[in-house]
């Protein structure tokens, strides 16, 4: 009998995690405290890059990420949550410049795609872009970044793991998970639903650090919000991802584009009632700076405002693999994921089902934040 395996998250990750795991012949259900893209990948920027991804090993990683999405678009008949249109980046004062050069030339070393842009060669990319917002010269681009659209490509990738019999359980959380004898036996849902399982994999997101926790082990996560903005649909040429100095944007489909900026992100708080609010004035800034840069914005209103939260490990590196002391316990938790979700999950699901890939996930290990917890 195939090996039953119990994926907790059903976001880019949990979705990743369980397609190739099906393709392995493993028999999978995979569960989720809400619909599957309902959490983070419901409210992330999904930008796919590897640009200043520090040390190496990261750095490479996520290339590898970029790659997988590149391979799996081009397999997929209609495949077009992958958009590999690029990323222009400028700075709006000397220590910016300074720091956007550093990093064009750390990722040139590396091997990865770069290259200096001056105004007209920019407004050739982007025709509706205000040629006065941007500097003279200095305008970084990288051609093989893009985005994704996470919740069409988790979509796809469980009704693929369903069509090959993977089960998918919505809107039940996991409550406790029962450890006897160095191993993961069995996952209690909230709906009083016990899952035997033969390994368990943690796709919970910035809820990881709670379902370790069941399984005795300690996962320091130290997640931070993301305030998006999302317009209405203007009759604007925007192709690719742009990183200006006070907006970051994109487009997200039927005319509507996708605002942040950094500032805003702290204009998240918890309210008395236990819910997130975001100040109008930090969403009217971010959309002002917008419309500055691409005027034709004007005509737009803004639809919606997401707070996601992001799922980011103590040290700001992936957790991926098995977990030494509990080895039927694995990991596919990181920042990063809408750019590692596949590649990353097809590692961690060839480690569950007996492929060792310790030189790709060596440096991504539980035990190097949470020594010996157990």
């Amino acid at each position: 009998m195939a090996e039953h395996v119990v994926v907790i998250g059903a976001g880019v990750y949990g979705a990743a995690v369980t397609a190739s795991l099906t393709r392995r012949g493993a028999r999978v259900t995979v569960v989720d405290a809400g619909e599957p893209g309902s959490g983070t990948s419901g409210a992330t920027f999904s930008w796919t890059n590897s640009c200043g991804k520090q040390p190496r090993t990261y750095h490479d990683l996520n290339v590898a990420g970029m790659a997988a999405h590149r391979k799996l678009a081009a397999e997929v008949p209609h495949g077009d949550w992958y958009h590999e249109g690029g990323n222009l980046e400028w700075a709006a004062d000397d220590t910016g410049r300074a720091e956007l050069r550093k990093k064009v030339d750390g990722v040139l070393e590396y091997g990865y795609e770069a290259r200096w842009l001056d105004r007209a060669e920019a407004v050739r990319l982007e025709p509706d872009v205000d040629p006065a917002a941007l500097p003279a010269h200095e305008i970084a681009f990288f051609p093989r970044e893009g985005w994704i659209e996470p919740t069409r490509l988790i979509g796809h990738l469980l009704s693929d793991a369903v069509a090959r019999g993977a089960e998918l359980v919505r809107n039940d959380a996991v409550t406790g998970l029962e450890v006897t004898a160095g191993a993961v036996r069995a996952v209690r849902l909230a709906s009083a639903r016990r899952l035997a399982a033969d390994h368990v994999v943690n796709c919970a997101g910035p809820h990881a650090g709670r379902i370790a926790a069941l399984a005795g082990l300690t996962l320091p996560m130290r997640n931070t919000r993301g305030v998006l903005v999302y317009t209405s649909p203007v009759a604007v040429s925007v192709s690719r991802v742009i990183h200006a100095p006070h907006v970051h944007l994109r487009p997200d489909g039927a005319g509507r584009l996708l605002l942040h900026s950094e500032e805003s992100d702290g204009a998240a708080q918890l309210s008395e009632s236990g819910t997130i609010e975001v100040e109008r004035s930090a969403v009217d800034k971010v959309v002002e700076a917008a419309r500055a840069l691409y005027p034709g914005i004007r005509a737009g209103t803004v639809e919606s405002v997401r707070v996601g939260e992001r799922p980011i490990p103590g040290d700001g590196l992936p957790v991926l693999g098995r977990a030494v002391g509990l080895p039927n316990f694995h990991f596919a938790v990181s920042h990063s994921g809408a750019t590692l979700s596949v590649h990353a999950g097809d590692l961690v699901a060839a480690e569950v089902l007996g492929t060792d890939h310790g030189d790709a996930l060596a440096a991504f290990r539980f035990e190097r934040l949470a020594p010996a917890t157990r």
